[in-house]
């Protein structure tokens, strides 16, 4: 029984550090990439990164032309993206809960989480980008707002079903319609995790280079026509960081530095809604 019981005391303790070694090790990566852009990103960050265009090479400048692209085009796919998002999972979780039609379309959305941005890049170069024979701040902001859609279906849904049957039940008993029972019981009490959902939806796009390659491409003069070539911060880091110029390399570092910490920041705010909406 003694050695049972030190085996098992053995084993407990093997898992546990073991468990812990795990985590250390990929939080020497994490921190260890954070070092990195903290390093290079902060020498190129003052108040013209905010104020002056991108510049030419050899000239000073900053990225204030893909800043306001890009919360253009992200403010944009969220304002497309969440409404279709939050009805496709309201209908999940509230009107055919138990249809074929969303087990069709859970599948399908489960899809979307997981495909590469580049496939749905592609898929709005070819229904957008190609018919109108030019790229376009609308076709960048509509395929942000396609990978938009299964998170915000995915969380809607997820928050919904967790809302206790016996409040629905109790205003359907006070002569409410099922629409008014969604609305002003329903979505009251899932509406900090539905935040949290969009939040993380915003986090997910912030960053997303390959569909705007496609799509909006780029601009290095300031525009906010949505009808013509858009600048995007993503895509600015990613055409300096393979440039020969030291300048434009410095820029690209605090470009991702800029949208690390904007991530962070998000990631942060959800998780302080969701741990809130548990409290109470």
């Amino acid at each position: 029984m003694r050695d049972r019981y030190r085996r098992r005391l053995f084993v407990n303790r093997f898992n546990l550090v073991m468990s812990l070694a795990t985590m250390a090790f990929g939080m020497i990566f994490l921190f260890w990439i954070l070092f990195i852009l903290f390093r290079d990103g902060v020498s190129a960050l003052s108040a013209t990164l905010f104020t002056e265009m991108t510049p030419p090479p050899g000239s000073a400048g900053g990225l204030l032309n893909p800043i306001v692209g890009s919360l253009i085009l992200t403010a944009l796919a969220i304002l497309i993206g969440t409404p279709i998002g939050i009805l496709a999972g309201t209908y999940m979780a509230e009107y055919g809960r138990y249809d074929r039609l969303t087990t069709v379309v859970r599948f399908i959305n489960d899809i979307l989480l997981s495909a590469p941005s580049i496939v749905i890049g592609l898929f709005i170069y070819e229904i957008m980008v190609a018919p109108m024979g030019h790229f376009s701040g609308l076709a960048g902001a509509v395929a942000l707002a396609v990978i938009v859609i299964p998170v915000v279906v995915r969380t809607t849904e997820d928050m919904l079903l967790l809302v206790p049957n016996p409040l629905r039940e109790a205003a359907t008993a006070l002569g409410m319609s099922r629409a008014v029972v969604i609305r002003k019981v329903c979505y009251r009490a899932a509406q900090t995790g539905m935040l949290t959902g969009v939040l993380l939806a915003v986090a997910r796009i912030s960053g997303e280079t390959a569909p705007l390659l496609f799509t909006a491409l780029n601009n290095q003069f300031w525009s906010v026509d949505l009808n013509g070539p858009m600048p995007s911060l993503p895509v600015v880091i990613f055409q300096f960081a393979l440039s020969p110029y030291g300048d434009w390399q410095s820029l690209a570092w605090t470009g991702a530095l800029i949208i690390t910490f904007t991530v962070l920041a998000l990631s942060i705010t959800a998780r302080a809604l969701a741990a809130s909406r548990k409290e109470s």
